[in-house]
């Protein structure tokens, strides 16, 4: 997977905020795919100061694992809302080094666009590989919205001032919503389609699910031209 040095990792604060807001200039807001074969699930986890990140491919529109791979390095940022991205990137990055595939789309446990500086995680190492991504997350970063009607597939748009950033989404009837946002080479709408699509009986995509899966340490089996475990 191609991956383009666009900024260095070790900065301050400050810093990061500055990169941030030179990046944005450069996100795509248009779909830049024709078809999706795999679908990717990035998600990382702390424990101890040790940051571990897991890629797992499904095929689409299946959603059966075909590949994946892990990282692990001590965490360089502090935790600072916002800035996720400094934090966890560096860790995401090194994960993806070790994909044998190259994945159609990513959807990242993380904000997209749905971020102040309009630089979540999934927008920031989408511009990094240049590659179509999505921000699916659990909970809202910023922005405010009206309350999506209550059966799956409602959704209402989620607002910076007169700023459409993302889509608050019901992904499983009766259930809390997720919030999905523009990552790169992606519009809203399409986001929104591809998150609902791999939601499968639960409130979070498979994607999510299967990477969430092994970045706590989970071992699973992919359906690949091999089998991979770890």
């Amino acid at each position: 997977m191609k991956i383009t040095s666009l900024h260095p990792w070790d900065v301050s604060p400050a810093e990061a905020e500055a990169i941030q807001q030179r990046l944005r200039e450069k996100v795509s807001l248009k779909t830049d795919f024709a078809q999706v074969r795999t679908v990717a699930g990035v998600d990382v986890s702390v424990k101890d100061d040790i940051a571990r990140a897991a890629v797992v491919v499904l095929d689409y529109p299946d959603l059966t694992p075909v590949d994946q791979s892990t990282a692990e390095q001590p965490v360089q940022f502090p935790y600072i809302p916002g800035l996720l991205a400094f934090r966890e990137g560096p860790v995401v990055l090194k994960a993806l080094e070790k994909l044998a595939t190259e994945p159609d789309l990513f959807i990242f446990d993380a904000q997209g666009l749905a971020h102040p500086r309009r630089m979540g995680l999934a927008t920031h190492i989408g511009l990094i590989i240049d590659r179509p991504s999505i921000g699916c997350a659990k909970s809202r970063l910023c922005g405010t919205h009206h309350e999506p009607g209550p059966e799956r597939g409602a959704y209402t748009y989620l607002r910076d001032g007169n700023e459409i950033i993302g889509a608050v989404l019901r992904s499983r009837s009766k259930v809390q919503p997720v919030y999905v946002s523009i990552g790169h080479k992606v519009d809203l709408e399409t986001a929104i389609n591809y998150v609902l699509n791999c939601c499968r009986g639960y409130r979070l995509p498979e994607t999510t699910r299967w990477a969430h899966k092994v970045a706590g340490g989970e071992k699973i089996k992919t359906q690949g031209t091999q089998l991979s475990f770890f």
